[in-house]
């Protein structure tokens, strides 16, 4: 043993062994600090090092093998006996010994030092990097193409948010701070980013320039930008290099499954995508008539493009709420009609649109379906799309509706991460809070909704109408009544100042004040008359013409209906909308439990 280590020396493996060491770690380090500019995918980082540690015994056994003479390369033979053993460039042997240790320190120091470094200077652990897109800058000197640039904002959005390593923050809450000059710290620390994206597109005919950058949040770092001119057919492969990017920037891995791309939204026809994004821009603002109207004909002119036929099935879906039809019967149903058509069409031409089964248990929801295949065809969407937060706004309203408090709030909390700015999911946060007792948030929450909110301003303040009269601020619930618009249909003026005059009688909680003939949509206030058992008249009528949107049972499961859940009235109309089949196959709520085979009581 004693001749093969001196065989090792003689023969100088060591110090090849030695070098090698230190030259792949400098290629290993070269290599990290080029690849995001390469944008090389992360296969290669693989392969490199792969290549490098099969080569090291090959280094070794060709040491052992040949050495390098003025001469050339010559084989070499083992020792004869009592042959001394040269020291040829000692110096060599010291330099390379001290490399080793230096390099030796350096990877320590990374592994044992590197994990208590600040939070600024490093990349945050995989799973937990935020990021969030802001709104790019509509370059193309027509404000018309405004809609072009905001969708490029949010396919980019949606690409990043399939890269498993992110959190990517949501499109609507980054789209609150469009058009602001705020400082970039100050916005990250309201979205609670740690990165953020800006950028800007530029469209002319069939020519695009997009520009972006990739900016690290707490010190405004630059950590990333590029340039793409491309044609507009090759607007897809742009989005997919674009996310890539910021994924080998941040060194995040795709994660993607074989064949999968990050850009799914494709199509060979560019004019029904511009359309296309055109309806959705249209669909964000709620203009649903003027989205009908753009997406029907794009739909006629590509039929197969499952993204378009998916969201015609969420507009057709929502116009009847969005358009005062919620009680117009047969237009309403038609618009639902039309509405699976589409869902089911776009499922069809691809299986893992998760729109199109978000849009298709919506429309089961409005027409009273409050049972176990609805509640399958949201877990579907969610399967396919965790981050769809209008799925996940109206599955936690399925839940709440059946009584399923605490596993709604459990959905709104991914949806406040994912979405923290959109009014109207903050306005069901609350609705589902005060359903779980938990009146004094809600009430904060609900305060806080602007008045620029539009419609929901309104639900917002009937809402905090009913926390004050829970809470006996009966003067404060007439206010916050009579501060409702006249834009939300349900709530008609004639009603709104009945239940506020209700209101104002009931200066003792528990009073008995004269109960107003009518209420319309705030029969909850019934509760405060002497006729409370008429607060469920609303639920009772939603059950009778086979139209609901989903959350329009949460507020029966507040603490101020307790005595009403004992009253047989309450079990008719939980029958109406179907619960009990769905709690035996899914598992009782907290507040109700079954008796025997058939019944069942709520507390």
């Amino acid at each position: 043993m004693g001749n093969f280590f001196a065989e090792l020396k003689r023969r100088h493996a060591y110090r090849v062994g030695a070098a090698y060491a230190v030259i792949a770690w400098l290629l290993l380090q070269l290599f990290n600090n080029v690849e995001p500019i390469l944008e090389a995918p992360a296969w290669v980082g693989r392969v490199l090092l792969l290549l490098l540690v099969v080569g090291f015994p090959i280094a070794l056994l060709l040491a052992w093998t040949f050495e390098a003479t003025l001469a050339g390369i010559k084989r070499e033979t083992p020792a004869r006996a009592g042959e001394a053993m040269p020291l040829r460039h000692g110096w060599i042997d010291w330099l390379l010994a001290g490399a080793l240790v230096v390099v030796i320190g350096l990877v320590s120091y990374e592994q044992l030092a590197g994990s208590r470094a600040p939070r600024s200077q490093v990349l945050q652990p995989s799973g937990s990097i935020s990021i969030a897109v802001l709104p790019f800058t509509n370059l193309s000197g027509d404000s018309s193409q405004e809609f072009f640039s905001d969708g490029m904002t949010e396919e980019i959005t949606a690409a990043l948010a399939k890269v498993q390593g992110l959190k990517v923050i949501g499109r609507t809450s980054a789209f609150q701070f469009k058009g602001q000059n705020q400082d970039l710290r100050a916005i990250a620390q309201a979205l609670s980013a740690g990165y953020l994206i800006e950028g800007s597109v530029r469209k002319a005919g069939d020519q695009v320039r997009i520009t972006a950058q990739l900016i690290k949040a707490d010190d405004g770092t630059h950590l990333w930008a590029e340039n793409y001119d491309r044609q507009l057919s090759n607007i897809f492969a742009t989005q997919e290099d674009i996310a890539q990017a910021i994924a080998g920037a941040l060194r995040v891995p795709l994660g993607l499954s074989q064949g999968e791309r990050l850009v799914s939204n494709r199509t060979n026809d560019v004019e029904s995508y511009q359309q296309y994004l055109r309806a959705r821009a249209l669909y964000r603002a709620r203009a649903i008539a003027d989205a009908i109207a753009v997406l029907e004909p794009a739909v006629k002119r590509d039929p197969n493009y499952a993204p378009a036929q998916a969201l015609l099935a969420q507009v057709y879906v929502r116009a009847p709420a969005y358009n005062g039809m919620q009680f117009a019967g047969g237009l309403a149903q038609s618009f639902l009609d039309k509405a699976e058509t589409a869902a089911r069409e776009a499922i069809r031409q691809d299986p893992k649109n998760s729109s199109g089964y978000s849009a298709l248990a919506l429309v089961e929801v409005y027409r009273g379906g409050r049972g176990t295949a609805t509640d399958a065809l949201f877990q579907q969407a969610l399967a396919l799309d965790a981050n769809d937060a209008d799925a996940l706004h109206d599955y936690s309203g399925l839940l709440a509706d059946a009584g399923r408090v605490k596993d709604a709030l459990a959905v709104r909390d991914k949806l406040r991460t994912l979405e923290p700015f959109v009014p109207i999911y903050n306005v069901y946060t609350a609705l589902i809070m005060e359903a779980g007792g938990d009146r004094i948030s809600a009430i904060r929450m609900l305060e806080a909704i602007p008045p620029d909110a539009g419609a929901v301003f309104s639900i917002s303040k009937a809402l905090l109408a009913g926390g004050y009269a829970a809470l006996g601020r009966y003067g404060d619930a007439a206010d916050a009544l009579l501060a409702t618009r006249p834009d939300y249909p349900p709530f008609n003026r004639q009603s709104v100042e009945a239940a506020a005059l209700l209101l104002r009688s009931a200066t003792v909680k528990g009073s008995t004040a004269n109960a107003p003939t009518a209420l319309g949509g705030l029969a909850n206030f019934y509760l405060y008359s002497s006729s409370p058992d008429r607060a469920l008249e609303d639920g009772e009528y939603l059950a009778r013409v086979k139209f609901t949107v989903p959350g329009s049972f949460i507020l029966y499961w507040a603490p101020e209906f307790s005595s009403l859940r004992k009253t047989e009235r309450f079990k008719a109309l939980v029958r109406a909308w179907g619960f009990p089949d769905y709690w035996r196959a899914r598992g009782w709520p907290d507040r109700c439990r079954p008796i025997g085979a058939d019944d069942f009581e709520c507390d």
